[in-house]
């Protein structure tokens, strides 16, 4: 079985993006610029905010973290992400989720200019995903898709599951899968006899955000398992999917944590590289 780890596709794809970069001195151009809005003191969240800005640190980039508290209205919310639309030293904003439950998401999240989303999730982004116009995709499902191409795992004319929709995930995975013609499944919390249906398919992408829900024998024998959940339990970090197992039965897994994690944050680099550039290229 193929352990598929994330960090060799996480170092190549910062190998790319720093020979990119060696091009910008002829042009004189500033370094990509991120800014990532916190809103509250979630302990993950602030983790997960750590790591983005060293790998803004290792490539360069300029990072900037914008804390701000629990408590603050939707109509401050909006202010700041407007200022930051219309900021030109700003090329990619990234807003840290989850927001308090009093700040509606979507909402907020369409409030980011579709030039600046870092993490695709506006409707604006979206739509052009789906009618297959994208410059960047959501950073988890366009890591898996980067994981898949680094270990030679082609999609074309397979069967395929995608278990959850979201639209941090689910949603955005299935289309780029789409995009790479494989025939894709989308199930989620109210399709039935699940366990049933994943036997069927040859590649299995999971995101049910329940721990350790799935055994290795669940999944076809011989099949490519992607594991995106990520949930902190006493004895540590565990994804969806139980590994117990998986050699012998499975032909590849993603280890939780070590799989999907690292190639996030490089395409959040990927990203707000991308929109930078669009950014220097456009006609002043």
């Amino acid at each position: 079985m193929i352990e598929l780890k994330g960090k060799p596709v996480a170092d190549f794809i910062y190998q790319q993006i720093e020979t990119k970069l060696e091009k910008w001195s002829e042009h004189k151009w500033a370094r990509p610029h991120l800014t990532v809005i916190l809103v509250g003191a979630d302990p993950a969240s602030q983790v997960y905010v750590q790591h983005k800005q060293k790998a803004c640190e290792k490539l360069g980039f300029k990072s900037t973290l914008i804390q701000l508290p629990d408590s603050i209205s939707e109509k401050d919310l909006t202010e700041k992400l407007q200022y930051l639309n219309n900021d030109p030293s700003v090329d990619a904003i990234l807003m840290q989720l989850p927001l308090p439950a009093h700040l509606p998401t979507k909402k907020m999240s369409d409030l980011i200019a579709a030039n600046k989303d870092a993490d695709a999730l506006t409707s604006s982004s979206l739509g052009l995903l789906v009618t297959a116009q994208q410059m960047v995709a959501s950073c988890t499902p366009s890591g898996i898709m980067e994981i898949l191409k680094f270990y030679g795992l082609d999609v074309a004319h397979k069967n395929v599951l995608v278990i959850g929709r979201s639209l941090i995930v689910g949603f955005p995975l299935f289309h780029l899968l789409n995009q790479k013609n494989a025939t894709v499944t989308l199930a989620h919390s109210k399709t039935q006899n699940l366990k049933l249906l994943i036997k069927e398919f040859d590649f299995v992408f999971v995101a049910i955000g329940k721990a350790q829900y799935f055994k290795a024998s669940d999944f076809k024998k011989g099949a490519v398992v992607i594991d995106v959940g990520m949930h902190r339990l006493e004895s540590g970090l565990v994804g969806d999917v139980q590994a117990e197992g998986a050699v012998g039965h499975l032909s590849a897994l993603t280890p939780v944590p070590g799989g999907v994690g690292p190639t996030t944050i490089a395409l959040l680099m990927s990203n707000t590289f991308k929109l930078a550039e669009k950014s220097r290229m456009a006609p002043s």
